[in-house]
């Protein structure tokens, strides 16, 4: 028997079943996608990136935002929840209800093994679309590593990584800075498990 299609949703059903739910989900094309919880790794480099660029944004006109903060791509319609989000000026909303962000400069992902190729891929494309973002950061949380994608000027990312704990990744659109150092701070890596291979004998 052939698999029925899913039913279409609205975005405005989606924010209404959202806004009184306890778990976070992503909307896109029509679809409700649940997000899985994260690691505690997850959290404290996530709490960590938050802190870290809160300090060194408070006195200026900028917020940081936490991942309950929601953003909407505009022309790809994706309703998702980056682990930090930051706004410079006035932040532009969807409604009044001002949960939902339109203008981001500066979009932070922590990678899982469930997300990475989400988080570098399609979700990525559908961020590039935004035309205030200026800056996309993604985070590895099994080791010092960081990926900042840049937007220039001929409207090309430009890649640069820093690995290792005593590196520090500048920010020049934002004047800031993040340390590995800082990032990482409590973060235990679990190391990776040998795999258990066995002979099996033939017959």
């Amino acid at each position: 028997m052939a698999a029925q299609p899913k039913p279409f949703i609205s975005e405005e059903a989606y924010l209404v079943q959202e806004r009184d739910s306890l778990v976070k989900h992503e909307y896109y094309n029509g679809e409700i996608f649940a997000m899985s919880g994260g690691t505690e790794a997850h959290s404290l480099i996530a709490g960590n990136a938050h802190a870290a660029l809160h300090s060194q944004l408070r006195r200026r006109d900028c917020r940081v935002y936490q991942s309950d903060m929601r953003i909407k791509v505009q022309q790809t319609g994706l309703n998702t929840y980056p682990d930090v989000t930051i706004v410079c000026g006035q932040p532009q909303f969807t409604d009044e209800a001002r949960d939902t962000i339109l203008n981001p400069v500066l979009i932070i992902e922590v990678l899982s093994p469930s997300t990475e190729r989400y988080d570098r891929g399609m979700k990525f494309q559908n961020y590039r679309t935004i035309d205030t973002l200026q800056d996309y950061i993604i985070i590895a949380q099994d080791h010092h590593h960081i990926e900042h994608y840049s937007r220039q000027e001929t409207g090309q990312w430009l890649l640069n990584e820093v690995v290792g704990s005593e590196a520090t990744l500048d920010i020049p659109t934002l004047q800031c800075h993040l340390t590995l150092e800082d990032v990482y701070e409590k973060v235990e890596f679990v190391p990776e498990q040998p795999r258990i291979t066995r002979d099996i004998a033939a017959t």
